[in-house]
């Protein structure tokens, strides 16, 4: 049995050799091509502006791979291309209809990222969810959160979503509103505000933009006013929140007996 089994596969080198000898050649050119074209196709659109993302990439190997098994469908298993594209092409309206959505995120992902809609590295916000854009693949928009969670959001709900583009530099901003005691001096306030959310939240600030301290309007109880702070990257902006407002908490000109609910928030500033 042993024996049989040798011979047969012997016999199998031996009449095959020149089959596979083709589909190794061919296996090996085509993996040569797709490294090497993709890389080229990652300088060309760095150069040309177009976003360099895993959609563009997929689609280049797909097709290398496409053209290498077509190379070998004849030589190697008597299969002729134009049989096999014709039943494709027979099969393709029922295939269309049970990938349709799966269409329709490829087609709405090169309309995002030909259109300059949003590209890898853009802050938004997608259905209240803010992030940063990670990359568009052929299903969905990959964003993470300040928080770190990813949100996979499908490439055709995007092209019919409102997008927020948000400015990177003041996506991390979050604003904690105050009231000043009656006959405080505004300057004298800003100042030690200013200095207390420094001193207490340093590890959560960055300080390309010192905390600032504006002003809003008067009330029975004070000046009133907000606190505008920068969060580190990587910081949840209701971390910094929390920090700012226990820092302020130590200010005496702070009023601190209002029965009116007023609360820190953090959100991004348009």
């Amino acid at each position: 049995m042993p024996d049989a089994l040798l011979h047969n596969v012997s016999d199998f080198f031996h009449n095959n050799t020149g089959k596979i000898i083709w589909l190794v050649v061919v296996f090996l050119l085509a993996l040569l091509l797709a490294r090497t074209i993709t890389r080229i196709m990652q300088r060309a659109l760095a150069k040309t502006g177009v976003p360099n993302v895993s959609l563009f990439v997929n689609i280049v190997r797909i097709l290398i791979w496409t053209l290498a098994a077509t190379a070998v469908l004849q030589p190697v298993f008597g299969v002729s291309p134009t049989t096999v594209f014709t039943a494709l092409g027979i099969g393709g309206l029922a295939l269309s209809l049970g990938l349709k959505d799966w269409i329709a995120n490829i087609v709405s992902g090169f309309d995002l990222m030909v259109g300059h809609v949003i590209q890898p590295g853009d802050v938004v916000t997608i259905s209240g969810t803010t992030g940063v854009v990670e990359d568009i693949t052929w299903r969905q928009t990959i964003v993470r959160s300040r928080s770190g969670n990813t949100v996979l959001v499908p490439n055709s709900v995007l092209s019919t979503s409102a997008i927020e583009k948000l400015n990177p530099t003041t996506e991390g901003l979050v604003k904690v509103p105050f009231t000043a005691k009656s006959g405080t001096d505004p300057d004298k306030l800003s100042k030690e505000l200013a200095d207390l959310v420094e001193q207490r939240s340093a590890q959560y600030l960055d300080m390309a933009m010192a905390p600032i301290v504006k002003f809003t309007g008067l009330s029975p109880y004070g000046i009133t006013g907000e606190i505008y702070a920068l969060a580190k990257q990587g910081v949840q902006l209701s971390s910094l929140a929390d920090s700012v407002t226990r820092a302020i908490a130590h200010c005496s000109l702070i009023e601190q007996n209002i029965q009116a609910d007023t609360t820190a928030t953090a959100q991004p500033q348009k």
